[in-house]
């Protein structure tokens, strides 16, 4: 049984098997109260689902990217639960649980996409995905040489354009599903792929760093 936790933008909590079946949920679709309903929303996914903590076998966490606050609350509470249970945490890109929804839910769909989200401050945060990728293509970072991030900042002016230029199917999301961020996780086991850093991606590096530089969308 899979708990998958993701404040990347409001606070999604879910109970999922590890056949991919939805056991239990919790959603408040606030995007500045993840540390009052992040413990209420984990509760509430268990019951729903009758089960106990114990019968957790892994944690899916769903690392952004979002804003520094909101993000850091699900990742503290994932890996709290995981320590505290013995059991593994398993990291994923909140952007590739958008991409891996949009893809079983468009079958016959296998170009490359943009996915989108509200990044706040009049941005979006992107990422783009190969034909039929379920991962985030690295994109390089302004101001830092060699160094490479799953997703930029464009405004939202330029992502329509972005998108059409690189003929690239946009997928503009409001939310993250724990319940797919689960599903993406169980399906990248299935194909073999590499486990995803335990890294967390935040919107703005200077949130979280100061004199650190932003990742911008090159032209």
């Amino acid at each position: 049984m899979l708990l998958a936790i993701d404040t990347s933008a409001g606070t999604d909590v879910a109970v999922v098997t590890e056949g991919g079946r939805l056991r239990g949920r919790y959603r408040l679709d606030d995007g500045r109260r993840h540390a009052e309903a992040i413990g209420i929303g984990i509760h509430r996914a268990l019951g729903e689902a009758g089960v106990q903590p114990r019968h957790i076998t892994g944690v899916v966490c769903g690392m952004g990217p979002g804003p520094f606050t909101g993000l850091r609350v699900g990742v503290a509470a994932a890996r709290a639960f995981a320590f505290a249970q013995g059991v593994p945490l398993h990291p994923v890109a909140s952007h590739d649980a958008i991409a891996h929804e949009w893809r079983r839910d468009h079958p016959d769909e296998h170009g490359p996409l943009l996915v989108t989200t509200d990044a706040r401050r009049r941005e979006l945060a992107a990422s783009r995905y190969a034909p039929g990728g379920l991962r985030a293509e690295p994109q390089p970072v302004d101001g830092a040489d060699g160094a490479a991030a799953p997703f930029v900042l464009v405004r939202p002016d330029d992502a329509e354009a972005l998108a059409a230029g690189e003929g690239r199917i946009r997928v503009a999301a409001t939310g993250v599903s724990a319940e797919r961020l689960a599903l993406a996780w169980l399906d990248g086991e299935q194909a073999g792929l590499a486990p995803v850093a335990d890294e967390i991606l935040y919107l703005r590096a200077p949130d979280a760093k100061p004199g650190a530089v932003p990742k911008r969308v090159t032209a």
